[in-house]
């Protein structure tokens, strides 16, 4: 399997992941929701690996990198959050969205050569995700919670681009530690991210329990996140691992997709054309 297709399989569990927040009551805790996705996918990962009958540590200097890709992780994930909350979608998603190409030039800092036709190809997938994405105004389309203030930009955009960084940095990052053990990595990168979560909860008194009720959705959610970061934590030892990050930005403009197929929620023209662009652009890079 390529690493765009297991790109594009991250896509669609975290277009499902963040479709499925659509069915959570706005009172669900953020941090507590945070918490049960990043266990579920643990438990996931762990179950996987003792399955396999595989090892569960990794060497030194791989899980230097896996630990610092949990982190980076736990920091995209709370500054998409707080960014959602911050700011439009028509601001916030498509700047989230360039972090491919953050990916890429950290895949050109590694020594890989990428064409000029892979540079077009990119910029076109991240500007028809953030044309599909950015369209949207009733509901958010990452992995959070519907904005409440349309007005705070400045620290929206701030938010937006510390999300893409984070994002970019965990891919590398958990790419790098992957290319010893994908399983292990994945595992020591989620282990990570929750126990950092934890910590954050305590020392600000956060809820931990979530309730009884979004619990199943919680669990759906966990799992689809586990299964996409894995996909793309394991496209680090195949040629052009870069494209499964530039793939799995796609996410967004799944969930609106979703959205319309099953919620009958409006898609604007400039949606379907964002569409269109970033399929072009996935294309070219599978050519």
């Amino acid at each position: 399997m390529s690493a765009l297709s297991l790109g594009l399989i991250a896509a669609l569990c975290w277009g499902l992941h963040d479709f499925s927040v659509r069915f959570l009551k706005d009172q669900v805790p953020l941090m507590g929701s945070l918490m049960v996705v990043l266990a579920v996918g643990l438990l996931y990962e762990a179950g996987g690996i003792a399955l396999a009958g595989a090892g569960f540590l990794l060497p030194g200097g791989a899980s230097f990198y896996a630990v610092a890709a949990g982190l980076c992780y736990l920091i995209a994930g709370l500054a998409l959050y707080a960014a959602f909350r911050r700011g439009p979608v028509a601001l916030v998603a498509p700047l989230i969205a360039s972090y491919p190409i953050l990916s890429v030039l950290f895949a050109l800092w590694q020594g890989a050569e990428v064409p000029l036709w892979q540079w077009l190809a990119v910029l076109i997938i991240v500007a028809g995700v953030g044309f599909a994405a950015g369209g949207e105004t009733e509901h958010e389309t990452g992995h959070g919670e519907e904005s409440t203030n349309a007005g705070g930009g400045g620290t929206a955009v701030a938010l937006s681009l510390i999300a893409a960084a984070g994002f970019a940095s965990t891919f590398a990052l958990g790419q790098t530690a992957a290319l010893v053990d994908p399983a292990a990595a994945n595992l020591l990168t989620r282990l990570t991210a929750l126990t950092l979560l934890l910590v954050l909860m305590l020392l600000t008194h956060q809820s931990f329990w979530p309730g009884l009720k979004p619990l199943p959705v919680l669990i759906v959610m966990g799992l689809l996140d586990g299964v996409a970061l894995q996909s793309v934590l394991a496209a680090g030892s195949l040629p052009r691992a870069e494209f499964a990050s530039v793939a799995s930005s796609v996410f967004g403009m799944l969930t609106v997709v979703l959205a319309w197929a099953f919620l009958r929620e409006t898609m604007r023209l400039q949606q379907w054309l964002g569409c269109v662009a970033a399929f072009a652009g996935i294309a070219v890079l599978a050519y």
